[in-house]
């Protein structure tokens, strides 16, 4: 894929256009935004960024996200809101954020097709 393409305000790189969906939220990761923002008072509103770092060189980042911006590209699962800005829709796009219990602990994972390498934490990933 291209990752050297620019998003613009309002248009998506060629390569993001033709996916049919950009980014999923799988049920399980909707059921658990979904509790955590009725816990919180919030909106059930996921973002996901991208930012330097982790063990891999680039790091996601999950917050809860009062509305999303104007420039955001949205993913609806159940009424649950993914959101990822411009910048990080280009480091994961078609994606699917999942939320997975294990023995080891309980985390939103991001099944990322573009990365080419990542760690064992699942947090950490590089391009």
């Amino acid at each position: 894929m291209n990752t050297s393409a620019r998003l613009e305000t309002g248009r998506r790189a060629p390569y993001i256009a033709g996916m049919a969906e950009p980014l999923t939220l799988t049920q399980a990761a909707a059921d658990r935004v979904q509790a955590i923002a009725r816990k919180q008072g919030r909106p059930a509103i996921l973002r996901l960024a991208v930012e330097g770092g982790g063990c891999s060189g680039f790091q996601y980042r999950f917050d809860l996200a009062d509305a999303p911006e104007a420039d955001d590209t949205v993913s609806e699962t159940a009424g649950v809101r993914l959101v990822v800005d411009p910048v990080s829709l280009e480091l994961v796009a078609g994606s699917t954020v999942d939320f997975v219990e294990s023995l080891g602990g309980a985390a939103f994972r991001v099944e990322n097709p573009q990365a080419a390498a990542g760690c064992g934490c699942g947090s950490s990933f590089g391009i």
